[in-house]
């Protein structure tokens, strides 16, 4: 593991993306259990596409143009759900105070399908990790499971911290209804233009 690997890896994930606004979101309406509980979701949801990684398959989805367009265009109708979802009161950003069992099921499911349903993390895997690999080792695979785990942990770590430090906030906010609109509005406008983002990247 080289310090280039660390570097890189802190950069992209504590970079404004669909993980990171979701477990915000999570912080400041539900609490900081929520906020854990949406990082380790956004963290999991890497999974898929860490295997798909290592077993070649993100190959596939780099060189077939409709299954690139497929797995993007379901990602970005998710983001715009979740846009419509952060507008509506009984939504995805409705305020809770009881951590109920049920809270806690929506958002591991919601932060799950936020990242499995993102491309762009299977071909950033496909390109990203084998610089750091020398393909001619024996065990390449098993230094690209590491490097992955490592970067799943990292993920996991940014993301909490986020939402951590959203709900210590989260008090403030809720007692101003106005705040509580316009935070609802923000987030729906963050997920439209991750949505647009993604709609635009090509492979």
């Amino acid at each position: 593991m080289t310090p280039e690997f660390l570097l890189t890896s802190v950069i992209v994930v504590a970079s404004p993306g669909t993980g990171v606004v979701f477990t915000l979101a999570a912080g400041l309406t539900r609490g900081s259990r929520a906020a854990i509980i949406a990082a380790a979701a956004c963290t999991l949801g890497i999974l898929p596409h860490m295997v798909a990684a290592i077993t070649g398959l993100a190959a596939l989805l780099h060189t077939s143009a409709l299954a690139f367009e497929i797995v993007k265009y379901l990602g970005v109708s998710y983001l715009l759900y979740m846009a419509w979802q952060s507008l509506r009161e009984n939504g995805a950003l409705r305020v809770e105070t009881d951590g109920s069992p049920q809270s806690a099921r929506q958002v591991l499911i919601a932060g799950l399908l936020a990242n499995l349903l993102n491309p762009k993390l299977s071909i950033f895997f496909f390109a990203f990790l084998p610089q750091f690999v020398d393909p001619t080792q024996s065990a390449a695979w098993q230094e690209m499971t590491r490097l992955s785990l490592i970067f799943m942990a990292m993920t996991f770590v940014i993301f909490a911290g986020y939402g951590i430090c959203a709900a210590t906030v989260r008090r403030q906010i809720l007692s101003r209804p106005k705040i509580l609109f316009w935070m609802r509005a923000c987030f729906a406008g963050a997920f439209v233009a991750l949505g647009a983002k993604l709609a635009v990247t090509d492979r």
